[in-house]
C-alpha cells in the first residue's frame, strides 16, 4: 500500500530479523518467534542510501551493532550505528540489508540501494513506486 503526502511517497514494509529466519528454516524457532515490523507509513527517500530505522524499532528486531560509521545529516557528519541483517519487504519484493540507526523522531526511512536492489524506481507524475520500466516492471538484476 503506498499514499501520498505533500509529494513524499510512502510505501507499507515489512522488516524481519534475517537470523530468525534462518533459525525458522532450521526448525529451532516457531513462524510466531520471528522478529519483525510492519511500517504502513515508510518514506522513500532517494537522498538516502540504505534501510534506516529509529533505535525503537531495532530492539523490537532484536538487531545486532555491527559497526558505526560517518553519515552526513542535515545537522552535519554525524557517527551511526549500523545493524544487521534484515529482510525488506515492499509489495511482494524483499531483500536482506543491514540498517541504519536514525534518530527516534525521524521516519523509517528506505534509501536508493534497497530501491535498486529490488528494482523500484519512483514515479514522480504519480508519487509512487513502480517496477522499473526499463526491465518491463519486473524485477530483475543486472549483472553488468
Amino acid at each position: 500500500m503506498e499514499t501520498e503526502t505533500m509529494g513524499r511517497v510512502l510505501v507499507q514494509a515489512k522488516i524481519e530479523n534475517l537470523g530468525d529466519l534462518f533459525m525458522l528454516d532450521r526448525g529451532l524457532i516457531k513462524p510466531e518467534e520471528v522478529r519483525m515490523v510492519v511500517v504502513d507509513q515508510a518514506l522513500i527517500d532517494t537522498g538516502a542510501t540504505a534501510l534506516s530505522l529509529p533505535k525503537s524499532l531495532i530492539e523490537k528486531l532484536g538487531l545486532t551493532l555491527i559497526r558505526t560509521r560517518k553519515a552526513v545529516t542535515s545537522a552535519g557528519v554525524v557517527d551511526v550505528g549500523i545493524y544487521g541483517t534484515v529482510r525488506l519487504m515492499i509489495q511482494g519484493r524483499d531483500m536482506p540489508t543491514d540498517v541504519t540507526e536514525i534518530p527516534e523522531e525521524c521516519p523509517v526511512l528506505i534509501g536508493q540501494i534497497p530501491l535498486e536492489a529490488m528494482d523500484w524506481v519512483i514515479d514522480r507524475k504519480n508519487h509512487c513506486i513502480i517496477g522499473n520500466p526499463r526491465h518491463g516492471g519486473e524485477q530483475i538484476i543486472e549483472l553488468y
